[in-house]
């Protein structure tokens, strides 16, 4: 080879073996952190990445004099850097709630259960009939806050002379935080019971929406909580249990995933610590309860716009370009980590069918025709519950039904208001229990 060209070849080649090293003492530092579950807010996974690699080097180049070891040692020093920014906090480490809504008084209830509770109440409105029995609204997540556009629906129950509560399941949105193993689907129906004892009422009518109705199902297939529920109006479910959540089936009518503009404005998941954190977490490679980020640095880190292409999921394709702003940046509240422990704490239970079996409390069920759920979710409580009386097939909307567009708000207030004042539904009962199989096969 011509001399000119030595020396540049001999960079490119050990340029080529610092980035290698890069990479390999990168990985690893990602594999430790596995390995630890983030101790040490990720500085044992740091730490033994720099020993581990500053022993490399200085091994291999014992030989040579200090300054070459010093220039060995530099891929040790990017990687230093590189990695340091996912052991240091940039989101305040104790819980920042967020800010007090303007429409609405936030009361906060400590439940039989240990929860203490965000509350919520709109009164009837004083003119025209008003309904006996308290409406509970239990809200999708399983642990975020309750958006503006949830609020504004639940005003519009009021309006029609229904007295509506809900409040924020535990360590979601204003309500306190739980120790993370404390986060379980059957915490959250003993919240459910605990919070209808404590409004004093009787028993209560009960909308679930998402992971909310997830929550109600359960709550029916529990004798001592399905006691406190008058009626049940089972919106858009997801899985049930753990022989439910293994279902892989077809979902409804293409939803505006992928077809909608990407949500704008900041992103914990573009800092290194969060997008590893979360990442990690999602992948099952770190638990919730990960020595990384604690639960409340991951809530006030957390931003709408992480949850990403989840959102334009809940609408139909065609609204794709119109997707509304679902919550303010001042009322957003997600705990990534306790929901996935609560979903965990879904996927391990077993069936829950023959207790739900039992069931008499009268129910509906909701399914949107553009829904992101698995149909095999929803039509599994179907089949398994003898007391849904009616289901309501929602053209138009996806997961999301009252979402403010159009007349969709009043279209789901007509079905809900028609059920729990048994009077004749708006849409054909569709589909029954005996519609399953040719509802599946058409791809509804």
């Amino acid at each position: 080879m011509p001399k000119p060209f030595i020396r540049p070849v001999r960079f490119a080649g050990r340029l080529g073996l610092s980035l290698v090293a890069v990479i390999a003492l990168v990985v690893l530092f990602l594999a430790l952190i596995v390995l630890t579950d983030g101790a040490g807010s990720g500085l044992a996974a740091w730490l033994t990445t720099l020993g581990i690699g500053a022993a490399v080097v200085l091994w291999r180049s014992r030989r040579r004099t200090w300054p070459t070891r010093l220039v060995r040692l530099l891929p040790v020093v990017v990687v230093a850097a590189l990695t340091a920014s996912v052991c240091v906090p940039t989101a305040p480490r104790e819980r920042r709630y967020p800010t007090a809504l303007p429409f609405v008084a936030t009361r906060y209830w400590s439940l039989a259960t240990g929860s203490r509770v965000a509350v919520y109440h709109y009164p009837p409105a004083q003119d025209g009939t008003r309904h006996p029995r308290p409406l509970v609204y239990l809200n999708g997540g399983p642990v975020r806050g309750i958006s503006v556009l949830d609020h504004r629906f639940l005003q519009l129950l009021a309006h029609q002379g229904y007295d509506v509560y809900t409040y924020e399941q535990a360590g979601g949105g204003r309500s306190h935080l739980l120790p993370m193993g404390q986060y379980t689907i059957s915490r959250s129906v003993r919240d459910l019971g605990a919070f209808v004892d404590r409004l004093g009422k009787g028993p209560a009518d009960v909308l679930g929406f998402s992971s909310g109705a997830v929550v109600l199902t359960r709550a029916l297939a529990d004798p001592h909580v399905a006691a406190h529920v008058h009626r049940a109006i089972i919106a858009e479910p997801g899985p049930m249990d753990g022989p439910t959540a293994r279902i892989t089936g077809q979902r409804g009518r293409p939803s505006g995933r992928g077809l909608a503009p990407a949500m704008t404005g900041p992103r914990s998941t573009r800092v290194p610590r969060y997008a590893v954190a979360f990442g990690l977490m999602r992948l099952g490679l770190l638990s919730p309860s990960t020595g990384l980020i604690g639960q409340a640095e991951g809530d006030n880190a957390f931003k709408a716009a992480d949850l990403g292409s989840d959102t334009a999921s809940g609408y139909c394709a065609r609204d794709a370009h119109r997707i509304p702003t679902e919550d303010t940046a001042e009322n957003f509240s997600f705990s990534a980590a306790a929901s996935l422990h609560v979903d965990q704490t879904i996927k391990d239970s077993p069936s829950i069918a023959p207790q739900l079996g039992r069931s008499h409390t009268p129910a509906m069920l909701m399914i949107a025709e553009c829904s992101a759920q698995i149909r095999e979710w929803e039509t599994t409580v179907l089949a398994d519950d003898p007391a849904i009386q009616r289901t309501q097939y929602m053209p138009g909307v996806g997961h999301h039904m009252w979402n403010g567009l159009d007349d969709n708000n009043e279209r789901a207030a007509a079905v809900i208001t028609a059920f729990l004042a048994n009077e004749p539904a708006p849409l054909p009962n569709y589909p029954t229990r005996a519609d399953i199989p040719a509802f599946l096969q058409a791809h509804k």
